[in-house]
């Protein structure tokens, strides 16, 4: 029946991962909201009001915001003044980026890039056609060759205010079939191949061969497929060159990772699907208390009622006592983060993959069974995060860890947030990423600050709005599941303000927290800005970093820089015939952004017939 062990499967896979349960007390804040997003912002502060009913758990609330400042005190930037955001730029610069972007606005050459790349190094040969793309849309955005070849243009970004944050992006360049067949091998354990349909596994994380190359309709992410542990190793190694790089580059330097390039994705599905399942039995078990339609945290569960239903259901066991540890000292309640807790306590990393089973009252494993290197897999995925977390803390790099596809994420944020307990005591060094277009993202965030509150380290996040839209949509749909994103771009916006808001909120509470601003929307950054204004943020205390892509939007990142911000351009690098596929997805990417924003074209243009008219056409950078 349900039972809870006591030595942590993640634990005994890294050594010193560890898990801890803590009291549930809680601060609970008031939120301030712009114009723009105050009617998405209905976090409840304190009782009464609409909604269902509450939980008599006594809760303490929180104190006020940090002070705000004077007007005079505010710092504005100004996105508008051309001479300051393309000082780091000489003409040809600005002339390449006007040219590669007007290309990126035609739909012919967007669709046919790769046949048109491979045309041009059947014509220019190899060496001719690399030196093309250097001059151009390799030039535009990749940085050079390898970690040598890259530091000319991080030490000029930095002297200009803007630091990096290093992305090796060398992907393979295999066909639909091969990606389709590395796919399905890699996300199927021994047991479902024996067992097919006998597992308890829902679709959405299950492999589908149609959805088996992750490229298809994704733009500017790099994709992963496995091959064996060796090319794990390989992709470590890589990664560990790239945070040395890092911390060589630049001081206070980022680098960039992805979990699908450090292990067999099936563990990543696998552990999701059990997260997800664990997740939906609390708010199953809240709605029977009378508190569904409430926000994540603001559930609760009452361990007296939960005993007695899950006792109905036929399950065993003191569940009062798992999460209380001394019942005098228990409120009597949970929440989900209690609740969360209790997958903690597994002696095996197959342990980690049960499920509870409603109608039986019982935790059933998610398969039946896991083959000694399956479960060695698992370990060693682990065991590469953790070694990647050391380097970064040695070479005072800030790691951050890309989001990816849904099936995937609820697991790569559970392994992130481990990190994070363990890393983030004293500073933030890892950095876990948030999808603002997905459904949940405001839970997500508001669930992992509150656990980093009581737990005593620094949350630190990066939000984005999303990478993967077009491919979960399609799968959603053509599976049978429901669509994980929101509805529109608006609804999107909404989120992403939602959530920032909360984070800004948190940092003017206790200085604890930590985000990166990963945008290219300029309503977005300039919200920002007065939100910290509001709330007495200073750009000094590098608690709020704002982020673009190399070679997009320099009129954002280059002021922020130059006003004192902290401000990261993501930097891709690596040979050149070896980042085709980045290449070709961001063109894809910047056909749908200059087509809706001509800003920055405009902005380009200016300046050049600026420096034609006053003589400084031959303008260098001095730095």
């Amino acid at each position: 029946m349900f039972h809870v062990r006591t030595v942590s499967a993640l634990t005994r896979a890294r050594a010193d991962f560890h898990f801890k349960r803590l009291p549930s007390t809680r601060r609970l804040r008031s939120t301030v909201s712009s114009a723009s997003t105050e009617q998405e912002d209905d976090v409840k502060t304190g009782g009464g009001g609409g909604g269902a009913p509450r939980s008599e758990c006594p809760r303490q609330s929180g104190g006020s915001r940090g002070g705000e400042r004077g007007a005079a005190n505010e710092i504005s930037v100004d996105f508008d003044q051309t001479q300051e955001a393309y000082k780091s730029k000489d003409s040809l610069e600005l002339l390449r980026s006007l040219v590669v972007f007007k290309l990126c606005s035609y739909d012919f050459l967007v669709d046919k890039n790769k046949e048109i790349m491979d045309l041009g190094k059947k014509i220019m040969g190899q060496k001719g056609f690399d030196q093309f793309m250097k001059m151009t849309f390799y030039g535009q955005f990749v940085a050079g060759e390898d970690h040598r070849a890259i530091k000319p243009l991080i030490q000029k970004n930095q002297a200009f205010g803007v630091g990096s944050v290093l992305d090796y992006s060398v992907e393979e360049d295999i066909s639909q079939e091969e990606a389709e067949q590395k796919e399905m091998d890699s996300c199927v354990s021994a047991a479902e191949k024996e067992t097919i349909g006998k597992d308890h596994r829902e679709k959405k994380y299950k492999v589908h061969k149609q959805f088996g190359d992750r490229r298809g309709k994704v733009t500017g992410a790099r994709t992963y497929f496995y091959a064996d542990e060796a090319k794990c190793d390989q992709h470590m190694e890589t990664f560990i060159k790239c945070i040395k790089a890092s911390g060589g580059g630049s001081m206070d330097g980022f680098s960039a990772i992805k979990m699908t390039a450090l292990g067999r994705p099936q563990f990543l599905l696998q552990f999701s699907e059990v997260l997800v399942k664990w997740r939906r039995f609390f708010i199953f078990l809240a709605s029977q208390q009378g508190k569904d339609g409430m926000e994540a945290l603001e559930q609760r569960l009452e361990l007296t009622q939960l005993q007695e239903f899950l006792t109905k259901l036929g399950a065993k066991g003191d569940f009062y006592g798992w999460f209380t540890g001394r019942k005098e000292e228990s409120t009597g309640c949970i929440d989900m983060l209690d609740w969360n807790s209790l997958i903690d306590d597994r002696t095996r990393i197959s342990d980690l993959l049960v499920v509870p089973n409603v109608e039986l009252g019982e935790l059933e494993p998610l398969l039946e069974k896991f083959t000694v290197e399956e479960e060695k897999q698992m370990k060693r995925m682990l065991q590469r995060i953790d070694v990647l977390a050391k380097h970064a803390l040695e070479n005072g790099v800030r790691l951050m860890v890309d989001a990816e596809q849904t099936y995937f994420q609820p697991a790569i944020s559970r392994l992130t947030l481990e990190m994070q307990r363990i890393y983030n005591r004293e500073k933030p060094v890892i950095f876990n990423t948030y999808q603002c277009y997905l459904k949940e993202a405001y839970d997500n965030v508001t669930m992992d600050v509150e656990l980093s509150r009581r737990e005593g380290w620094h949350f630190a996040a990066k939000l984005v709005r999303g990478a993967y839209m077009y491919q979960e949509r399609e799968r959603a749909q053509e599976i049978g599941y429901e669509d994980p994103i929101n509805p529109d771009y608006e609804s999107t916006n909404r989120m992403y303000h939602r959530c920032l808001d909360y984070v800004l909120d948190e940092i003017a509470l206790n200085r604890n927290a930590n985000v990166m601003v990963a945008s290219h929307n300029e309503d977005t950054v300039k919200h920002t800005l007065m939100r910290m204004n509001e709330l007495g943020l200073f750009p000094t205390e590098n608690k709020v970093y704002f982020g673009q892509l190399l070679g997009m939007c320099d009129q954002i990142s280059f002021p922020l820089g130059q006003a004192g911000f902290p401000v990261y351009k993501y930097v891709p690098y690596g040979p050149v015939n070896e980042v085709m596929p980045y290449l070709s997805r961001r063109a894809q990417e910047n056909r749908g952004f200059m087509k809706g924003a001509q800003k920055e074209r405009e902005l380009l243009w200016k300046e050049l017939k600026r420096r034609l008219s006053s003589g400084e056409l031959l303008y260098r950078p001095v730095y």
